[in-house]
């Protein structure tokens, strides 16, 4: 999580609580060190944000302390929750659980609504899709950062390879997702349903160089999805 969206995330938890929240706690959500949340607590203090406490004790919010409103009508607040539903096909458990916080973000800020409206069961998506998948946070990471993965991959046959490659995107079709990538193996572009990706690390190694022109490369090809 960038350090950036870390500190919302904090805000967002100390706004909620209703007693002292001790850094450990804090950290557990956060899933980061506890000294980690000691140093953003005290950013957010110098930016005066109004938190009160101290190290082994806990911190709160002071009441009052408002971030600037989300502007959406209700019929874009409707197309968000069928959107953030539709993450229920993907098999990709990380944006599902980011798509409960966001649900939880828009009822924080929006006047006059509550968040049981965004998640009643008025506008509901059926989970039917891809199957169980891959680290996909991972796979995500490793594209957004361009990074080497190494991977174990079954095919059709039933055949195992493990390979290293360069991804580059993840398509999310309706019964399947699937991961494009540069295959060293191949020396060619390939798609690899997450689903058969029995395992996968990052190697270390860094492609950012390479990425731009291997995305434009992949896009244009004949067979590309989009």
């Amino acid at each position: 999580m960038r350090r950036a969206d870390r500190l919302f995330e904090l805000i967002q938890l100390l706004r909620g609580g209703r007693t002292a929240v001790t850094a450990a706690r804090l950290a557990e959500t956060l899933e980061v060190a506890p000294r980690t949340i000691y140093r953003d607590i005290a950013a957010l203090m110098a930016m005066r944000v109004p938190i009160d406490g101290a190290a082994g004790v806990g911190y709160i919010m002071r009441p009052g302390y408002d971030l600037p409103p989300l502007m959406f009508d209700r019929e874009e607040v409707e197309a968000v929750t069928v959107g953030l539903q539709l993450l229920n096909r993907t098999g990709d458990r990380e944006l599902q659980a980011a798509a409960r916080r966001v649900v939880n973000k828009i009822a924080e800020v929006l006047p006059d609504l509550r968040s049981d409206e965004l998640d009643d069961g008025r506008f509901v998506v059926s989970d039917f899709g891809s199957p169980a998948a891959a680290n996909m946070g991972m796979l995500r990471s490793a594209i957004r950062d361009s990074r080497h993965l190494a991977i174990v991959y079954r095919d059709e046959m039933e055949r195992l390879t493990e390979r290293t490659c360069l991804p580059l995107a993840v398509i999310y079709y309706v019964e399947v997702t699937v991961l494009a990538a540069w295959c060293e193996l191949r020396e060619d572009f390939r798609h690899f349903r997450v689903d058969r990706i029995l395992a996968c690390h990052e190697t270390g190694n860094s492609f950012a160089d390479r990425a731009p022109q291997l995305r434009r490369d992949w896009h244009a090809r004949p067979d590309a999805p989009c």
